[in-house]
């Protein structure tokens, strides 16, 4: 059985796009569809992936933004400070002019920490967000 193909259309900035036009060619994909398709499939694994884990975790949330863009470094902050609970520990680098990271160390209920990531990811301003799970925990 044939799957059905829908056609869509999307607006990219032009150095996005010239970046991955580049990484497709040297990886040797047939089109931009082809390495599209493979980029959502992943997209959708990682997501889902995070939906499954449940319980308590340790890791280490990146999350590279542009602190040119009006409150950003501001949100970012009062999101830490309003998820205190799960944080242990932050660090601050200046990747260039614009770019920042922040490398947030995070121990509690998944649950919880997907909520953080899901308003860091909605942040005007964050460019990438993700989550390394170390592993879980156990208190004894």
């Amino acid at each position: 059985m044939e799957e059905e193909i829908t056609r869509i259309g999307v607006s990219l900035p032009k150095n996005l796009l010239d970046d991955f036009d580049k990484v497709i060619s040297e990886r040797g994909y047939s089109s931009r569809s082809e390495a599209i398709r493979d980029a959502i499939r992943s997209y959708l694994a990682e997501y889902r992936w995070l939906e499954m884990e449940k319980g308590d975790i340790v890791g280490a949330i990146s999350v590279i933004y542009d602190h040119s863009v009006r409150g950003v470094t501001d949100a970012i902050t009062d999101f830490q400070h309003e998820f205190g609970n799960l944080i242990t520990a932050s660090v601050h680098l200046h990747l260039d002019e614009n770019q920042c990271l922040e490398l947030v160390l995070v121990r509690g209920d998944m649950s919880n920490i997907k909520k953080l990531l899901d308003k860091l990811t909605a942040l005007r301003g964050v460019l990438n967000v993700k989550l390394i799970t170390a592993a879980r925990f156990r208190e004894y």
